[in-house]
């Protein structure tokens, strides 16, 4: 990857800027001497990318512009400003698809590094232009470096809020859930209670009460409790389950 990261051999460029860079692209930089200008821009950075990828523009005493990729003149600063226009494409795209927290997530975590990498850039064509004043080609340049620097900010914040909203809806239906069994439990609690001394009792002493029952049709008894105990049942379980309503706070 270093070989990509070294400036092109045919460049006349004052020797000074080959010695101020190292093996690496290092950070987003403007360097100026002898009426030359440097341009040290990071490519779109991917969330998986540890290393940034560098791309060269040169600007010689004459205003006329080159890059790193082979190419001449002024577009090949826009053509580089329309590569991180494309990437926060992809990932408006990928907000508006959005709908739950983790697909929020993933677009903040897209957005983070080139958000930063596109800040770096604004301030670098900022200080080129505040260098060579007369360039009014570089004034488009840095306006347009601006508004992609100002829509990435707006981006991330507006999924930052919206990962925050579904995070606090999301706790809020938890604590919902939490405190809906917190009072099941404790309705149980004092059904529990309030059965557990007959229960008790009537299992020690055996109690086998004569009800005047036991000369009906053993079936029909049967069936008949069985629905009357179902019954009893599935009332219990709707109160036990009933929510629990929370009187309105006062103004």
């Amino acid at each position: 990857m270093a070989t990509k990261l070294i400036l092109p051999a045919t460049w006349e460029i004052p020797q000074v800027f080959r010695d101020r860079l190292g093996s690496s692209v290092g950070r987003q930089r403007t360097m100026f001497a002898e009426g030359h200008i440097l341009l040290v821009l990071h490519a779109p950075p991917l969330p998986t990318e540890d290393n940034r990828e560098g791309q060269f523009f040169w600007r010689d005493s004459d205003g006329t512009w080159s890059s790193s990729e082979g190419n001449t003149g002024v577009h090949t600063l826009e053509r580089f400003l329309e590569s991180y226009d494309d990437a926060i494409n992809a990932i408006d795209v990928l907000e508006e698809k959005a709908k739950l927290a983790e697909h929020y997530f993933e677009v903040v975590d897209q957005l983070s590094p080139l958000s930063r990498a596109a800040a770096n850039m604004s301030q670098v064509f900022s200080e080129a232009r505040n260098e060579v004043k007369e360039d009014r080609d570089l004034i488009d340049v840095r306006d347009r470096a601006y508004e992609i620097t100002r829509r990435a900010e707006l981006l991330i914040s507006h999924a930052k809020t919206t990962l925050e909203f579904a995070i606090a809806r999301r706790v809020e239906e938890q604590a919902k859930v939490s405190g809906d069994m917190a009072t099941a439990a404790h309705r149980l609690n004092l059904l529990a209670a309030f059965f557990f001394p007959v229960a008790t009792v009537s299992g020690i002493l055996g109690v086998n009460v004569q009800h005047g029952m036991e000369e009906f049709p053993a079936p029909w008894v049967f069936v008949g409790m069985l629905v009357l105990s179902f019954g009893i049942g599935i009332g219990l379980m709707k109160f036990v389950t009933k929510p629990k309503v929370c009187p309105e706070a006062k103004p």
